[in-house]
């Protein structure tokens, strides 16, 4: 069962370490020190949740429902957009938002409902997690098997997640001058809007 269990492992690390919505908001949270192990938390469930539905069946339903996946996929890219106009609009304001404690008390549900938003808006992490992930621990022999396998890969989540939002915290100091906010946040919207690109042709495609 290690065997298995590293095979998950190493596969969910190689979907989850390129740069993507989730990375992003994680690191940029960070960075502000916002909530951001909460931020960390609350995409490690959301991850568990996916890949278990994914491995344990939900690839099925995502099969069956091209319908679902387009307006999945649609959202997905109105979202990604507004949220890439909104960090590229303050990295060329020159206003950078360096939040006071008040504002971080304020700010707590909206990053909540960003979060699940960059999360369950993206259909690449249903691809991932249901087509990928759910084609290759379907295939498994055993039930036994899946748990190992969902268990790696729910272990990549985690050390990944709660890694860059401590790291990124960590290197809070160095990164909240006006300079250090600006690259981030063009970082942050060219990131968005690369990937609400790619979703949009993907759509197009499949109409």
């Amino acid at each position: 069962m290690l065997s298995i269990y590293l095979q998950g492992l190493a596969l969910g690390a190689s979907l989850i370490l390129p740069l993507g919505p989730q990375n992003a908001f994680v690191m940029n949270q960070g960075v502000r020190r916002q909530y951001h192990l909460m931020t960390a938390s609350l995409c490690t469930l959301s991850d568990i949740a996916l890949i278990c539905g994914g491995i344990f069946g939900g690839s099925t339903l995502l099969h069956q429902s091209p319908l679902l996946l387009m307006l999945i996929t649609w959202a997905g890219v109105v979202f990604l957009l507004w949220y890439g106009w909104n960090a590229l609009r303050t990295a060329f304001s020159g206003q950078v938002d360096l939040a006071t404690g008040s504002e971080l008390k304020q700010s707590r549900w909206r990053i909540v409902a960003t979060m699940l938003a960059v999360t369950w808006l993206n259909p690449h992490v249903y691809i991932d997690t249901f087509v990928v992930l759910g084609s290759l621990g379907g295939q498994l022999p055993t039930q036994t098997a899946r748990h190992w396998f969902a268990l790696g890969t729910i272990s990549a989540s985690v050390i990944w997640f709660f890694g860059l939002a401590v790291m990124a915290a960590w290197l809070s100091p160095r990164l909240r001058t006006a300079r250090a906010q600006r690259v981030i946040n063009l970082l942050v919207g060219a990131v968005m809007w690369i990937i609400a690109s790619q979703l949009a042709r993907q759509g197009i495609a499949n109409i």
